[in-house]
């Protein structure tokens, strides 16, 4: 039985109604009528590239006068390199296999009946998200490819920025013949109108939320429709007693100072006894601007380190700082990733197979990762040309959702008369 549009206001829902209708023609559409899409609307991104620059300088300009922080305008902040990242990223995913018709299993049941399980797209997809503007070109990409519409409720800060993506990315999906309407922006900025976009249950099949934890708790409290969450990233990196030093270094600095502002860098570090005194003083020399915070073993090794307290533990920075723990062994650094993970990703340091093979075993996140940066749990980094978020739950989707995830299975079930007796 179908499922009654709630009650919104009517211009929310006179957008979700017609993401519902453009999301008829995007499931039945070709491969190649899609990637038609993607391919023009790259071009269009291309094309506006001043205009979208323009619109991202008085986004930046509205938030440094409101005072945002570093770590706020980094993610807002857009140039000529992300700009053609983002165009790039629509062609990666537009050379994507298309999980649209592909039979996951199929059976003969003895009384002949032919059963096969098929991918379809879960039809309107709408996302939530805060000061990324690229985001809004990575949710299209990936929901128009898998055949779904997109409704995309950014933020108010970046609301210039993803306009003019937008608009950008509709030219492109129109000139190619398919819907400009299975990309939208809501572009009412008002707080009440987040808390409105998570309850249009009947015009919004999946909910992704990718924000900070006010967002995914308003979602968790207030949404009727069903979501995956894209939840923090309490990130950690293990080196262990087998660590090679210079290796843990790199990836340990990777993992923090590459891009601290986004939710796969490393928040806290756990250091083995055995190797701690040699490691802790090479690494904070190596990393003079990241903020330390560590337990009285590590201060005894770093003495600039300030005193870390269950609070910095638990923290997702998203910022030059970083928690630091010295461990007894590889027993105490899961307890440890145990009590503050969010789920999100997990690294381990070791040239030891074994204790690889432990942490891999018996630490339960979306992402476990030996001997490399948490800096790769991204959608493009794991081939699935970018993401519609990185899920910390476990049913429908968990980790980088790609292509896949935005599908789910049908039943084609046929017969030649049988009856069910």
């Amino acid at each position: 039985m179908a499922t009654s549009p709630t009650k919104a206001p009517a211009a929310l829902r006179e957008l979700g109604e017609r993401a519902r209708r453009a999301s008829y023609v995007l499931a039945t559409a070709s491969s190649a009528a899609k990637d038609a899409a993607l391919s023009a609307a790259a071009d269009c991104l291309e094309a506006a590239g001043a205009a979208i620059l323009a619109a991202n300088r008085a986004d930046l300009e509205r938030a440094r006068a409101e005072g945002s922080s570093d770590t706020v305008l980094d993610r807002l902040r857009l140039d000529e390199r992300r700009v053609a990242a983002m165009a790039e990223g629509l062609r990666a995913v537009m050379a994507l296999a298309d999980p649209v018709g592909a039979i996951v299993s199929g059976s003969v049941r003895p009384n002949g009946l032919k059963v096969r399980r098929v991918r379809v797209p879960l039809g309107v997809i709408g996302i939530v998200y805060e000061n990324r503007p690229n985001v809004t070109s990575d949710a299209a990409a990936l929901c128009v490819k898998s055949g779904n519409a997109v409704l995309l409720r950014g933020s108010a800060g970046a609301l210039e920025s993803n306009k003019a993506i937008t608009t950008a990315l509709r030219e492109g999906i129109a000139k190619a013949g398919l819907p400009a309407d299975a990309v939208q922006l809501v572009e009412d900025a008002r707080r009440e109108t987040v808390a409105e976009f998570v309850r249009l249950r009947g015009l919004i099949d999946c909910l992704v939320p990718r924000g900070g934890h006010g967002l995914v708790s308003l979602v968790m409290e207030q949404a009727t429709v069903p979501f995956v969450l894209d939840g923090d990233g309490n990130c950690h990196v293990y080196v262990d007693a087998a660590a090679d030093l210079a290796m843990a270094e790199e990836i340990v600095r990777n993992a923090k100072t590459q891009r601290p502002s986004v939710c796969n860098a490393a928040e806290t570090l756990l250091v083995h006894e055995q190797i701690a005194a040699e490691f802790l003083p090479r690494l904070a020399a190596a990393m003079p601007d990241v903020v330390l915070y560590g337990d009285p073993a590590t201060r005894a090794l770093v003495p600039r380190a300030e005193p870390a307290s269950e609070v910095e533990y638990a923290t997702e920075f998203l910022d030059l700082r970083l928690a630091v723990a010295v461990v007894a062994d590889l027993d105490a650094a899961i307890a440890h990733i145990r009590r503050y993970s969010t789920g999100h990703s997990e690294a381990i340091v070791t040239g030891d197979l074994a204790a690889a093979n432990r942490f891999v075993r018996e630490v339960d996140a979306a992402a476990v990762l030996v001997n490399a940066s948490t800096r790769f749990v991204d959608g493009g980094e794991l081939g699935l040309g970018a993401e519609i978020g990185i899920s910390t739950q476990k049913l429908h989707a968990r980790g980088p959702m790609g292509l896949e995830e935005l599908t789910c299975l049908k039943y084609v079930i046929e017969g030649e008369g049988q009856i069910r007796r």
